[in-house]
């Protein structure tokens, strides 16, 4: 697979006329392409701000969004939303058809008793289970402050970083055990505000690898001033469990590194793919050809957009999603080849251009069925309620 339907403008017209000169007819598997077929509104509501979707395909067929839902602070005459907020729980929808329909309310899925929950980041084991990585903001009152041990990471005035936490279920989302904390890692500079070591978090794809280990990229606050972070990679043999520390993934000393998707090659390679902090808004990548006890030292990928989501396709081509936040707004991917070494010349494809402003994006993406994709995300129209929405693809 070479080429998706909508190219980037930018490309020379001679490169796209021979692209498409190739890649026409359509063959085989091999010689499919990506079209878009349509956008959707999964869940809008006016009095909510729905944000950072991520989406599986259960074992019997039906999808499984989970996000992150908050009140709408400007339906209560404030100025505008936070991503964080005292009142942000996990919630999920789901479809039977295919992304057709939806289910008309979101349940719930975990509000977490010491604050806001952040990012559900959903992982499916081989035998069906879930696993939901998130993370928590705890908000403390004025009188308060001048009482925390330091250091704490303080976003906007009284809210707290408090690290990461997991939750997971047995019966396909109708029930959920935790909250389950990770380890801490090293490199954490940070305390939570009730004077703990933070447990590690991050927003991003963990992945369970070929022979059943899990491998997770987390985030660290590894200098305090000015603040930087880097990526490091946990892994389990025990179905996330427990986690071991593994290696450094990617580190700077100007840039920053956050927000990692993991993605297994064909021959085994463990891809991260990076958001930066920076450097211009580069996507970046690392790469580990030793099962993740080393990692090559990160690139950029030549392109701008954050966070980045990687989905294997039925070629073991790579669909690589994510968020654009330069004018046009939109959410933007590109196919890379199976061992995601042509990321500097994969033709970009603009999924959405219309957005109304940078708070959008966070992709995700699944396959429906052996020819159809969907891509989730939050969006915006002319600066409108945050929802969540999803384009849909076709293999032809």
């Amino acid at each position: 697979m070479k080429l998706l339907t909508r190219l980037n403008s930018a490309l020379p017209s001679a490169l796209v006329l021979a692209v498409l000169a190739i890649s026409a007819p359509a063959a085989s598997a091999a010689d499919k392409q990506l079209h878009k077929v349509r956008d959707a509104v999964l869940y809008d509501e006016p009095r909510f701000y729905n944000a950072f979707p991520s989406v599986v395909r259960r074992p019997d067929g039906k999808l499984f969004v989970a996000f992150r839902r908050a009140p709408d602070r400007r339906a209560l005459g404030e100025k505008g939303n936070q991503h964080v907020d005292p009142n942000s729980y996990l919630v999920a929808v789901r479809s039977r058809d295919g992304g057709q329909s939806w289910s008309p309310g979101p349940e719930p899925l975990f509000a977490h008793p010491l604050g806001g929950s952040q990012d559900p980041c959903l992982l499916q084991l081989s035998d069906g289970e879930l696993i939901c990585l998130s993370y928590l903001w705890t908000f403390v009152r004025p009188d308060g402050i001048p009482n925390l041990k330091p250091p704490v990471f303080q976003n906007y005035p009284g809210s707290f970083f408090s690290g990461g936490f997991f939750i997971r279920s047995s019966d396909g989302g109708a029930s959920w055990k935790g909250p389950f904390s990770p380890p801490t890692i090293a490199p954490e500079k940070y305390l939570s505000p009730h004077g703990d070591p933070l447990p590690a978090y991050n927003r991003g794809a963990a992945i369970q690898g070929r022979e059943g280990r899990l491998f997770w990229a987390v985030a660290a606050n590894d200098q305090l001033s000015p603040r930087r972070t880097s990526v490091h990679l946990l892994t389990s043999e025990d179905r996330g469990q427990t986690w071991t520390y593994s290696a450094p993934i990617a580190a700077d000393a100007k840039a920053s590194f956050n927000e990692t998707s993991m993605y297994e090659t064909p021959k085994g390679d463990l891809i991260a793919f990076l958001r930066s902090e920076d450097l211009e808004d580069q996507a970046c990548i690392a790469r580990s050809t030793d099962g993740g006890r080393t990692f090559q030292p990160w690139r950029p990928m030549g392109f701008q957009g954050h966070p980045l989501h990687a989905l294997r396709l039925p070629d073991n081509c790579v669909l690589l999603t994510y968020g654009y936040r330069h004018k046009p707004y939109g959410i933007r991917a590109r196919v890379l080849n199976a061992e995601c070494t042509d990321f500097a010349t994969a033709p970009e494809m603009i999924l959405r251009d219309d957005g109304g402003s940078t708070d959008l994006g966070y992709p995700w993406s699944a396959m429906i069925d052996d020819t159809r994709v969907i891509v989730v995300y939050y969006f915006n129209r002319d600066g409108g309620r945050r929802h969540i929405a999803a384009t849909f693809l076709e293999l032809r």
